[in-house]
């Protein structure tokens, strides 16, 4: 069965994953990417080093968001939004950010660029001096959509 996702089912899924895809334009090229973060309910956080998406979200902030979850190819859920690129670069601001990101609930089994201080788990004595940029992504337009197979529910959602 194919569906579109309520809006309660929307910041569910925004709130429990930790990847999504970012996508962005110049425009001559899309340039979708991978990327850890955090959603609080109107942002996705997010930290990366200086590169190409960085780059062009400067330029052109009008960017889509994208998360899915898929347990497999008969049972998923995704969620499509529109926002803008914010940098942080007000300290407290970007502090407050870094400290979301790092109390998220990340897999037991993750990678070093989910990690924000070589100190992790633990809370790094200072974020000021954890470098890259931080940004956030105001979500102004949300859709999602599902297919659910034979699966119960319950099941489903506690995959």
């Amino acid at each position: 069965m194919l569906g579109k996702l309520s809006i309660p089912e929307i910041e569910k899924l925004l709130r429990k994953e930790v990847v999504g895809r970012i996508g962005c334009s110049d425009g001559k090229m899309i340039y979708v990417v991978p990327i850890s973060y955090v959603y609080d309910g109107e942002y996705v956080y997010c930290h990366s080093h200086e590169g190409l998406k960085v780059h062009i979200m400067r330029q052109h902030p009008t960017v889509c968001f994208e998360v899915d979850h898929m347990p497999n190819m008969g049972n998923w859920q995704s969620v499509i939004s529109h926002g803008r690129y914010e940098e942080l670069t007000d300290p407290k601001l970007r502090n407050a950010a870094l400290q979301k990101l790092h109390e998220r609930i990340l897999p037991v089994i993750s990678s070093e660029t989910t990690h924000l201080s070589p100190d992790w788990p633990f809370a790094p004595a200072e974020f000021s001096k954890i470098e890259g940029v931080t940004f956030r992504i105001r979500l102004e337009e949300k859709s999602g959509r599902f297919e659910r197979s034979h699966m119960s529910l319950q099941t489903f959602f506690s995959i």
